[in-house]
């Protein structure tokens, strides 16, 4: 469970940066370095879910973090829940650690 001091919106957006830092290490796994947002997000879709390497439900997760962060950060009279914040956060733990298992040398203990 998440700390009950922190404000959703604030967890919502460590979630999405979590989500976000992880995509970038695969970007530049692979030699590709986007400097926008949506770059990340659409490479993320073309290089790793297209080609069946991360699911489209993590594909959806970091969408929906991103759409929360954008209303969250940028739309004051946007609030979210607590129950919301929650989920959230669940879904990028989820996706940070399928990118540390992707990133894990093959034949390697975690």
């Amino acid at each position: 469970m998440l700390n009950a001091r922190r404000s959703p919106q604030s967890i919502i957006n460590r979630s999405y940066y979590a989500m976000f830092y992880a995509t970038l290490a695969l970007l530049q796994n692979i030699g590709k370095a986007p400097s926008k947002h949506a770059g990340v997000i659409s490479l993320f879709d073309t290089e790793f879910v297209i080609k069946g390497m991360f699911s489209r439900e993590l594909s959806k997760d970091f969408h929906q973090a991103f759409e929360l962060r954008q209303e969250s950060d940028y739309k004051v009279m946007v609030a979210c829940s607590p129950e919301k914040a929650q989920d959230i956060w669940e879904r990028a733990a989820r996706f940070v650690d399928a990118v540390v298992e992707y990133l894990q040398p093959r034949g390697t203990a975690h």
